[in-house]
């Protein structure tokens, strides 16, 4: 393991110009490229301050032995250059953007001299129009079948094609007038080309001329009474209108936009692309990366749109969750590549915003279903306890853990959860909720959320009796049947936070006596394992499933924890309204309260029925639902 300080450059050796630079190990080889408007500044951050950098970058600092650079003239020429070396060196330490899946595409071979459609997926290939990518390979049979009734383009394979040739007689489908059978000569290679030409624009999106075009061809043909003629051209459009129907209009006809949606969390992200081409959805794709630095949305998206349009068909606007950092960069290099104008931004209202939340819902989505593929894999679930064990130096793996979190705005409403996972499962049943009675910081509401949950523990533990000091009853509640609320003891405490955290913690249990129950802290931040006690934190590999297991649990912690704190925060609202309407008391609140259960359903009533509750007169009860709607509004 390599210290950065031995390879780090002498002060005003780096050049202030832009550039791109790279990281290589020992043996030369890159492990990390990176671009920067000035170098100086850029790789000044990396040998500042070590312990203040995301451990996948102290990682890479690590791995490395020097640090090489290259100057440009411009911020484009960065990018370029950047992702050039990318696709050359493969680093190790770069995103990568990983398909969720393979996703077939719809293409053209415009360049055979009889163009070819089919299904392929992989690399682009010079020369064939592509449309999609679709979700599934039947979705573009099935689109196919129903538009080789108008344009019978050739789809079969070479060795078919030649076959065909050479015997004189078409296949299956130039029979049934799904081909228009270029192998025997029906058609001139003009001619074909034609329909293949035809058939790219109507999926490229214009579809209106070619549906209007038949329309008239059937009336015309009707009217010169070929009944035949025209039932067969009711039933191309009737095809066409079919396959249009397969695709959902979401934006105006004019539309081809591509809308991209991420979502998150500290070690990854889910890109999710929805493809609108003529104002219908085309098809979508989706990606899971590895988060190597602290990258924002913006940072994500830079190297999103870098990566995916370098070879991809790049639409005239491009509709983001966060603008890149060198935003008027990224848009002429795109603009260069297409040959037009490329517009990248951020909607911000309208049909555009509308179907962006949507996009990020399948985002959100796809994060979560890759994450619980892990979790829900019996051998992971036990690899993950087993490396936790090892990890935190445990006596055994363990079993049930509890996560704790702290929830509040500026020291008000504090609020801390409890959340518990067996055998790596939620045990959504054991969830707990505090109300902090103490608002003096996040490490004293540890403290107290701990002493309060551990004291009930060894209550209930009293409860069940004991014989020579071990439990001689089981913790179940002789009325319910069911387990107490707190009779069951963690093998391992989690606390969302750093050291201070964990020594709180501790000391909670400590005080009550407690010394079969392990403590540590997970630090958001940089992800670092937190024991009671130690001065450095443990650092669990990045791939590792204890890791994983970790990071479950502080984000379920912290999601129960922000409901409550959002639930408890409304209601106080609500009853703040209430102070302020002349003539009402604490008793009457009181009873007003006790008759409706609740602050919603208070501010759900009517005048009239406020008035049923005794000392509550017509006035009052018009003013109780204005304050309350207007607090609502």
């Amino acid at each position: 393991m390599a210290d950065p300080a031995t390879y780090r450059p002498a002060p005003g050796s780096i050049p202030e110009s832009p550039g791109v630079y790279r990281f290589r190990d020992p043996s030369g080889r890159v492990i990390y490229v990176g671009k920067a408007k000035s170098l100086r500044q850029r790789l000044n951050s990396y040998f500042a301050d070590f312990a203040s950098l995301h451990f996948r970058t102290q990682s890479m600092l690590t791995t490395a032995a020097r640090v090489d650079w290259t100057v440009v003239g411009t911020e484009v020429e960065a990018l370029q250059l950047e992702y050039s070396w990318i696709k050359e060196f493969d680093p190790h330490f770069n995103v990568k953007y990983r398909d969720d899946k393979s996703y077939p595409y719809l293409a053209v071979t415009m360049s055979d001299e009889f163009p070819r459609v089919q299904v392929m997926r992989g690399a682009k290939r010079k020369g064939t129009r592509y449309f999609g990518p679709y979700s599934h390979a039947w979705a573009i049979r099935e689109t196919v079948d129903l538009l080789l009734r108008v344009f019978p383009v050739r789809t079969c394979s070479a060795g078919v094609f030649k076959r065909a040739g050479q015997i004189g007689r078409p296949c299956l489908l130039g029979y049934i007038d799904k081909c228009s059978a270029p192998c025997v000569g029906r058609v001139t290679p003009e001619q074909h080309r034609d329909l293949a030409e035809d058939f790219c624009d109507f999926m490229a999106g214009n579809t209106t001329r070619f549906i209007k075009r038949i329309e008239q061809e059937m009336r015309e043909a009707a009217a010169v009474e070929e009944y035949e003629r025209a039932a067969r051209l009711r039933d191309d459009v009737q095809a066409l209108q079919k396959a249009l129907e397969k695709q959902a209009v979401v934006l105006g006809d004019a539309t081809d936009a591509d809308v991209v949606a991420l979502a998150e969390d500290d070690l990854e992200a889910a890109i999710q692309v929805f493809y609108v081409r003529g104002g219908r959805i085309r098809g979508q794709r989706g990606w899971v990366v590895d988060k190597v630095e602290e990258s924002t949305p913006g940072d994500l998206v830079e190297h999103f749109l870098i990566q995916m349009y370098s070879e991809a068909e790049i639409p005239r606007e491009i509709l983001v969750p966060a603008n890149p950092p060198d935003l008027d960069a990224v848009v002429e290099l795109l603009s260069e590549a297409k040959g037009a104008r490329v517009q990248v931004r951020v909607p911000q209202r309208g049909d555009k915003k509308a179907l962006m939340e949507t996009v990020e819902r399948n985002a959100k989505e796809a994060l979560t279903q890759h994450k619980l593929r892990r979790s829900s894999d019996l051998t992971s679930r036990s690899k993950a306890l087993q490396e936790l064990a090892e990890g935190l130096d445990l006596d055994q793996a363990p079993l049930r853990v509890e996560c704790y979190d702290v929830s509040h705005i500026q020291g008000t409403n504090v609020v801390a959860s409890m959340v518990v996972f067996e055998d790596g499962l939620a045990r959504k049943s054991e969830y707990r909720r505090f109300q902090i009675k103490s608002a003096e910081g996040d490490v004293a509401s540890i403290h107290e959320v701990i002493t309060r949950r551990f004291r009930r523990y060894l209550e209930e533990r009293s409860a069940t009796g004991e014989l020579g000091g071990e439990p001689t009853g089981e913790p179940i509640d002789p009325e319910t049947g069911r387990p107490r609320k707190f009779a069951y003891p963690p093998n391992l405490v989690v606390v969302d936070g750093g050291p201070a955290q964990a020594a709180a913690a501790q000391r909670a249990l400590d005080e009550l006596g407690i010394d079969d129950v392990a403590v540590c802290g997970l630090a958001k931040r940089l992800e670092e394992v937190w024991l009671p006690g130690d001065d450095q934190p443990v650092i669990l590999p990045r791939t590792s499933e204890a890791l994983y297991l970790l990071q479950r649990l502080r984000d379920e912690a912290h999601r129960f924890a922000i409901t409550y704190h959002r639930a408890k925060r409304s209601r106080s609202l609500k009853e703040s309204a209430l102070d302020a309407v002349p003539g009402l008391g604490p008793a009457r609140r009181q009873a007003l309260l006790r008759h409706f259960g609740s602050v919603k359903r208070l501010g759900d009533a009517t005048a009239a029925e406020i008035c049923e509750v005794p000392g509550i007169g017509p006035a009052t009860a018009e003013a109780i639902v204005a304050a309350l709607k207007g607090e609502s509004a």
